[in-house]
C-alpha cells in the first residue's frame, strides 16, 4: 500500500494502546510523518523500531492519565494529536451468560476510558488553540454484534461521545472524529472464538480482515490540517460492509 506524504514535524502525538496492534501501526506512521510520538499503555512497546516516550497509563484511572498529561507537557510542551485506541473486546457470550463484572469492565475501559482521556487532553488543546482527536470505535457499535453486547454498547457510546465532543469544539481548531473498523488483523482477535472471527470475515464484501496500516493511514489524514471540515464524524473502515 503506497504511503501518502504528511509533514508532522513539530507536532506531538499521544497514542493510547500504542504498544501493539492498530495503536502500534498508528504510532509508526505518525513517527514516519515527522511527529514526536508518546505512547500511553499498560505495557511498554518492545518492537516499535523508533525512539519514543512511554508512560504507564490505565485509561480507567484519571489520576494516571492526568500524571501522563503533565509528564508529556513537561517534556514536550504540547499535545497536538490524540489517537485513542486503548480497549478490549471482552468475552463473546450471550447476554444471559455474561458476567456483570466483565460487562462493566468492558464499558469502563472502552467508553468511560475514552471520556477520561479526552477530559484530560481537551483543555491542553484548547490552551494551545489546535488539536486533533481520533477515537477508535468499531462497526460493532453500529450493527450490534451478537454475543458481544458490552463491546457493541461501549463502541456505540464512543461514537455518540465523539459526535457530542466534536460539536462542542466545532468553533475551534480542534477536530474530533472516530473510526469504526470491521475486523482488523490484530491480537485482539485472539480474545474471540474462531467462529466469531469467521462470521465477521464472511460479512465483508471483500471477504478479508482489515490491516492495521489501513487504519493508520486514515488516522494520519484525520490528524492533518487537510481535515478541516470534518468533526464529530464516524469513518467506516469495513471492506464495504457498512451500508449506512
Amino acid at each position: 500500500m503506497p504511503d501518502v506524504s504528511y509533514g508532522f514535524e513539530g507536532r506531538v502525538a499521544v497514542v493510547t494502546g500504542g504498544a501493539n496492534g492498530i495503536g502500534a501501526a498508528i504510532a509508526r506512521k505518525l513517527h514516519n510523518a515527522g511527529a514526536t510520538v508518546v505512547v500511553w499503555d499498560l505495557e511498554e512497546p518492545e518492537a516499535l523500531g523508533f525512539e519514543h516516550d512511554f508512560y504507564d497509563v490505565d485509561v480507567t484511572d484519571l489520576t494516571a492519565i492526568e500524571t501522563a498529561v503533565a509528564q508529556t507537557l513537561s517534556r514536550h510542551g504540547r499535545i497536538d494529536f490524540l489517537s485513542h485506541n486503548a480497549g478490549f473486546s471482552g468475552p463473546t457470550v450471550p447476554v444471559a451468560a455474561y458476567s456483570a463484572d466483565k460487562w462493566q469492565a468492558v464499558i469502563d475501559v472502552n467508553l468511560v476510558g475514552t471520556f477520561k482521556i479526552c477530559r484530560a487532553v481537551v483543555p491542553v488543546m484548547q490552551n494551545q488553540g489546535f488539536g486533533r482527536i481520533v477515537n477508535m470505535a468499531s462497526l460493532a457499535g453500529k450493527e450490534g454484534t451478537p454475543n458481544a453486547s458490552a463491546y457493541s454498547a461501549a463502541k456505540a457510546g464512543v461514537m455518540a461521545f465523539t459526535k457530542s465532543l466534536g460539536k462542542e469544539l466545532a468553533g475551534t481548531d480542534i477536530r474530533v472524529n472516530c473510526i469504526a473498523p470491521a475486523a482488523i488483523r490484530t491480537a485482539i482477535l485472539d480474545q474471540m472464538t474462531p467462529e466469531h472471527v469467521q462470521t465477521m470475515i464472511d460479512k465483508s464484501p471483500m471477504k478479508r480482515l482489515g490491516e492495521s496500516d489501513e487504519a493508520a493511514e486514515l488516522v494520519l489524514w484525520l490528524c492533518s490540517t487537510a481535515c478541516s471540515f470534518n468533526s464529530g464524524a464516524v469513518f467506516d473502515l469495513s471492506g464495504g460492509r457498512a451500508t449506512y
